[in-house]
């Protein structure tokens, strides 16, 4: 399903609107910087979905961009059959932010859904927004270009939360076949949360703040969904579930526009609280993501704020578009990863069948992997909430405000380096910063899952069940 919140500068302490959320996915996640490339005259992308998608279509051939930006994303490896490796968005170097939300269509338009569609799908579109567009406002523009041009292929329906330091807007991609899609405006006094995406009533013809098809509204007309007589229209009641906000959206949203309410506004802990709280978040939660929407000195200075997994217990770490590289633990390996059940660390079979070979580097596979580290610590916090879960989640949040306290002057550091000309080295002074912090957390997250797993051998609690252990989440 997937979660996604948007905060206005105008909520919060420091004036910086953040866009923040994460992935419900089964399987593995990892965390990828992506260079700047230029791409060859006529060079072409492949997009779409594959006959053995949950809800099947073909796979087909659209133009590349002539340059996609540097960007920084976490990548997936499984969701309905949709081909990996998928997206649900991150940040580029102009500052666009992407967060892919699962948003249902109606019933009608999931059974309208060609069976050989072809087109972008949800995660195609979110990857092509972070290495195109220059601003919010160009993404939304070009998710409704792409489906005009070639089509969507869907799993029953989407939407994504695109933003930068100026905007951000909720866009609504809907099943069927019909090349149907909706899009809202936010600014600087919002606060919007989507899980599923929503938008409610919109004017009769496109404007600053609402932007749809020509054909929006006749088609809801045609198949009698609509008409004017019926009074204004409401995307969510018309294409969607009906439903507007469900009520971990409601009950997230007015715990925001309580705490914007207070003297002191909307602070870092309070963004970084709203994805990692336990009435929302759990082991579905793949990972985190909180980016703040700010235009800095230097594109090498943008950052996001991740976590390896659901940061209800993992912590929110700084990664830099400037840094160098990923730390190896952040990076893909075997562990839940569609696929690798079958494949081996051995070439002897490559020959006569290349998908016998696992597609992740050995130097990588040896070394530790954070997703499955602060997987371990999650799963024996959730066997003992009261003391486990509580130690785990007030060290992570001591840990973040240390971080955070350290950062400005990192970038004060990397940002005399760049206006020097030393850009190599500025990168270092960033790589540097976020490995050794990234470093320090997989070492607690190491020593607090022994000592959780020591405590509930000896009180013989270890779950041994068939039956998971979870927390009371909202959704």
């Amino acid at each position: 399903m997937s979660y996604g919140i948007y905060i206005g500068r105008n909520k919060t302490a420091d004036g910086v609107a953040y866009l923040a959320g994460y992935g419900d996915e089964p399987s593995s996640h990892w965390l990828e910087i992506t260079p700047r490339a230029m791409n060859e005259e006529g060079a072409k992308i492949t997009v779409g979905v594959t006959p053995e998608a949950d809800m099947p279509g073909h796979l087909s051939d659209i133009p590349q961009a002539a340059e996609t930006l540097r960007n920084m994303r976490v990548n997936y490896s499984y969701y309905l059959g949709v081909p990996a490796p998928l997206t649900n968005g991150g940040l580029n170097e102009c500052g666009v932010a992407v967060r892919d939300i699962w948003s249902t269509s109606r019933a009608d338009l999931i059974a309208m859904t060609p069976k050989d569609q072809t087109g972008p799908n949800y995660s195609d579109l979110a990857r092509i927004v972070i290495e195109r567009a220059r601003s919010a406002r160009e993404g939304v523009e070009l998710i409704g270009e792409l489906i005009a041009a070639h089509g969507y292929s869907t799993y029953g329906g989407n939407s994504h939360m695109i933003a930068d330091p100026d905007e951000a807007w909720v866009v609504i991609e809907f099943a069927g076949g019909c090349g149907l899609w909706c899009a809202e405006r936010l600014g600087p006094d919002d606060i919007r949360a989507s899980r599923p995406g929503y938008i409610g009533e919109i004017p009769i013809a496109p404007n600053e703040d609402f932007l749809f098809p020509p054909h929006f509204f006749e088609t809801a007309r045609e198949q009698g969904w609509w008409s004017p007589d019926d009074g204004p229209f409401r995307v969510n009641h018309v294409y969607g579930d009906g439903k507007d906000r469900w009520d971990g959206v409601a009950w997230i949203e007015d715990e925001m526009r309580a705490r914007a309410k207070r003297a002191e506004k909307i602070g870092l802990a309070d963004v970084f609280w709203s994805i990692s709280t336990e009435r929302l978040t759990g082991d579905t939660a793949g990972y985190g993501q909180v980016v703040p929407l700010v235009h800095p000195s230097h594109d090498a200075l943008r950052m996001m704020w991740h976590a390896a997994v659901g940061p209800v217990t993992a912590p929110l770490l700084p990664v830099f578009l400037g840094q160098a590289s990923v730390p190896p633990a952040w990076r893909q390996h075997r562990y839940l990863t569609a696929g690798e059940s079958h494949r081996f660390l051995d070439c002897r079979k490559k020959e006569n069948d290349p998908d016998t070979v696992s597609l992740i580097a050995q130097g990588i596979e040896t070394g530790p992997s954070a997703f499955h580290d602060f997987k371990r610590l999650m799963h024996l916090a959730f066997q003992q909430p009261d003391p486990i879960l509580n130690e785990v989640w007030t060290h992570w949040r001591a840990i973040e405000a240390d971080v955070n306290a350290r950062i400005p002057g990192t970038l004060r550091a990397a940002e005399r380096l760049l206006e020097a000309g030393e850009e190599a080295l500025a990168a270092q002074v960033l790589t540097e910063f976020a490995h050794a912090r990234m470093a320090e957390a997989l070492a607690d997250c190491e020593a607090l899952s022994a000592a959780a797993h020591a405590r509930l051998r000896a009180l013989d609690k270890l779950n041994m069940t068939h039956e998971p252990r979870m927390l009371d989440q909202i959704w």
